[in-house]
């Protein structure tokens, strides 16, 4: 007879529709509760499923945010990645990061479509704020360090919301169209200004 310790070891595997019932309970939780209430834990108890599954199959929140708002390619994951180098070609990675990602049909359709509904649906559009919040403002901020790094990091993601809006929602030329490179070069210098210390901005500036 085979060892049942032996038996379940190896991947971890479940019902067919274990990930399907995850997603579900995700997105209706993230929908009813907000980004930051909802948890891991929360998920997995309501699904019926061992937290562990849950990492096991997105790794993390963000994760399992992008999967259940059926997103093929998740900002949040991708802006952390793009936070690994020095500061001062950060903004050069980001706008690089959120181009490629918003102009791939395959990633930037669905993006779209979540960004439309929160512009018209409260709950989705204090789900997006709040995983702006925390997934990429205050890891930005952790990033950046001193006093004033939430309200650089802020100023910083409300430019890219600002490049988001008006070549993916509003269209707006010359930018709609304009090419990824030429877009980051004009781009980079006003992004990089805003990671630049109140303090010392007020010192630089003409007297």
């Amino acid at each position: 007879m085979m060892n049942k310790s032996v038996a379940r070891r190896g991947r971890r595997t479940g019902a067919p529709d274990t990930r399907s019932q995850v997603l579900e309970v995700a997105r209706r939780r993230f929908l009813a509760e907000g980004y930051r209430a909802v948890t891991l834990r929360s998920v997995a108890v309501e699904a019926g499923v061992d937290v562990a599954l849950i990492s096991y199959f997105f790794g993390s929140k963000s994760g399992l945010f992008g999967a259940a708002m059926a997103l093929t390619a998740n900002p949040a994951e991708m802006f952390v990645l793009a936070l690994d180098g020095a500061l001062s070609g950060l903004p050069e990675r980001v706008l690089r990061v959120l181009l490629h990602t918003w102009d791939t049909p395959a990633s930037g359709q669905p993006l779209q479509a979540m960004l439309r509904n929160a512009l018209y649906d409260d709950a989705v559009g204090l789900l997006v704020r709040q995983a702006l919040e925390r997934e990429l403002i205050d890891k930005l901020a952790e990033r950046l360090g001193g006093v004033d790094a939430r309200r650089r990091a802020s100023a910083f993601t409300v430019q890219l919301a600002g490049v988001v809006f008006a070549r993916y929602v509003l269209r707006l030329e010359p930018m709609a169209s304009m090419p990824a490179d030429e877009l980051i070069r004009t781009l980079a210098p006003s992004l990089r200004a805003a990671l630049i210390p109140v303090r010392l901005r007020a010192e630089a500036s003409p007297k």
